[in-house]
């Protein structure tokens, strides 16, 4: 797209300070093939602010406006989810919390979107435990706000939930009637599981106290560089227990920290100062 035919002025050097916040702010690394994508989502920011130009809006960001600084943020974040998504990770999952029913379970989704996959590991831990009150307590937690709120309310259209088995739509659905009709809206049993917060993987310490048997952590480190993933697995081992799981993204992997966690297979892995897991085969 040609500079003049643009609505709003979004010169490269308003581009290369847009990589620079995100970065700064979420730890993004944005390629330079996303300026058209850049370009978009923050058209409607210029709109609603009534800047002529991004140099205006830029300007503004960094005036200190926290607010507009955290939609910036959501505005760049890329949340694409589905209920059961990488089905393998969730037989995995099965298993290891049939393995620890000794003990009251914590696990953490860190990218928790819009919630298809926090409550997909509510539903797996209530199929482990065969009742929709398990001994798990669930962190479901994102940089965007715009997508937690989404996922507190816990209704989603029925075309949302098309790959789910009608046996699960049944337990852990209710379906809505009337204005609500062609929605679905997640048992409030699976709800009280959850507990939803602002966390920005970037920052120095996370505010969670203990360990997490289970941290989920999918399709996100794709978007930092090798320095960031590494700073941000450690803190992730840290509050990971000695034979807890770490779920990353299909297309992730973490050779450049192989001191701190030891691939199993399928992209679960475990801290590598740990002895070599017996369950490994089994992933």
């Amino acid at each position: 797209m040609e500079q003049r035919a643009r609505e709003f002025g979004f010169t490269p050097a308003d581009f290369e300070q847009v990589r620079t916040l995100i970065y700064q702010d979420a730890g993004i690394s944005l390629a330079p093939i996303k300026q058209e994508m850049v370009y978009s989502r923050l058209a409607r920011r210029l709109r609603a602010l009534g800047y002529s130009s991004f140099a205006q809006y830029l300007r503004h960001l960094e005036s200190g406006d926290e607010v507009e600084r955290e939609i910036f943020v959501n505005s760049l974040t890329t949340n694409h989810t589905s209920f059961f998504r990488e089905a393998h990770h969730f037989d995995t999952l099965l298993r290891h919390l049939r393995k620890l029913q000794h003990r009251p379970l914590r696990i953490w989704c860190s990218a928790a979107s819009t919630g298809e996959e926090a409550y997909t590991i509510a539903m797996t831990a209530c199929e482990a435990f065969g009742t929709l009150a398990p001994p798990v307590s669930i962190i479901a937690s994102d940089i965007d706000t715009h997508v937690l709120a989404v996922a507190e309310k816990g209704v989603y259209p029925l075309d949302r939930a098309a790959n789910l088995s009608a046996d699960r739509l049944h337990r852990f659905f209710l379906k809505g009637r009337g204005l609500q009709a062609g929605k679905v809206r997640v048992r409030p049993e699976l709800q009280e599981l959850l507990r939803f917060m602002r966390i920005n993987l970037l920052d120095a310490r996370f505010p969670l106290l203990g360990r997490f048997d289970v941290i989920f952590c999918r399709n996100v480190m794709i978007y930092f560089d090798k320095p960031t993933q590494r700073a941000i697995l450690k803190k992730f081992a840290d509050l990971l227990r000695e034979d807890g799981l770490l779920f990353a993204g299909h297309s992730e992997n973490f050779l450049q920290a192989a001191d701190v966690f030891r691939p199993l297979g399928r992209t679960v892995y475990e801290r590598a100062d740990q002895p070599v897991s017996k369950s490994a085969a089994g992933i």
